[in-house]
């Protein structure tokens, strides 16, 4: 069972990194949108944003056993601070905040968090 979940894991975590770069991606474009040109849809595609954002937590959520297998790599109330600063400044409805707060405290942070991800995904080809 431990091998399967392992894999299930190692599953996971593989779909996040696709996934996290296409939204990272998208992140930036909305960036651009909530600062320079709003478009008609620009609340929807913030919305499929967070989404997005939310299905990654619920990822890390599940897999962080195998994440920290052999050291703490990554410390959740450390993203869910991350996650939370954005949730404030949604609140405000300012677009220059919610655009601060996705460019300072959300690509930084889902970016070291694939980073990590990638080298445990390494470390454990080394293993197989």
């Amino acid at each position: 069972m431990d091998n399967n979940l392992n894999a299930e894991q190692k599953e996971a975590l593989e779909v996040y990194i696709e996934y996290n770069k296409k939204l990272m991606n998208s992140i930036n474009m909305l960036l651009s949108e909530l600062r320079e040109q709003r478009k008609d849809d620009t609340d929807e595609f913030q919305k499929k944003i967070i989404e997005g954002l939310n299905w990654e937590i619920q990822i890390l959520n599940g897999t962080l056993s195998l994440i920290n297998q052999k050291e703490e790599r990554i410390n959740k109330n450390e993203v869910n601070q991350q996650v939370l600063k954005l949730g404030e400044a949604l609140k405000t409805g300012e677009d220059k905040e919610i655009a601060d707060s996705f460019e300072k405290d959300i690509l930084p942070e889902f970016t070291k968090v694939e980073e990590i991800i990638q080298t445990v995904l390494n470390e454990q080809k080394g293993e197989a």
